[in-house]
């Protein structure tokens, strides 16, 4: 599978810090998943850029099998104007490998990550740097839904 560069952008949403520890991450990211719904968060981000919805995963300590921080949000023009209780991040430019989840939601998108935690010589090359998800238009597609996920790897 080829890398691709993808440049800096930021992104604006609610966070959570968890780990993949006895299941932990399946519950608080469902968890923030909800809120974002429930709270409809994606309305009061500003400066978005579109209506795409990001899961991004960063922070790591180590690699993903130690704690790291999930925000689930937008990709916006600048990190000016953060609302309250929101954090705003920047990806920085780096190289990713692009997966794509399709199928039922969100249970296509955990198959996706059991592959990649599964892949020794891809977990290997991750950089730990940030990894995200993009949830776009095929998203809400039903059983034939799309979720884009992009690893970040070594150049």
């Amino acid at each position: 599978m080829s890398n691709q560069i993808i440049q800096k952008f930021y992104v604006i949403g609610i966070s959570i810090r968890t780990t993949n520890e006895n299941g932990q991450s399946a519950k608080d990211i469902e968890k923030l998943w909800g809120k974002f719904w429930e709270q409809e968060i994606q309305k009061q981000i500003p400066n978005k850029l579109n209506e795409d919805i990001y899961a991004v995963y960063t922070a790591y300590e180590t690699d993903f099998t130690k704690p790291y921080t999930t925000v689930i949000g937008a990709a916006v023009s600048s990190l000016e104007n953060i609302p309250s209780g929101f954090v705003g991040i920047t990806i920085e430019t780096t190289a990713y490998q692009k997966f794509i989840s399709k199928g039922k939601m969100p249970e296509a998108v955990f198959n996706t990550w059991l592959e990649i935690w599964g892949d020794d010589e891809l977990n290997l090359q991750r950089s730990y740097k940030a990894d995200f998800t993009i949830h776009g238009k095929k998203y809400y597609d039903g059983d034939h839904a799309e979720v884009e996920t992009y690893i970040a790897v070594k150049e």
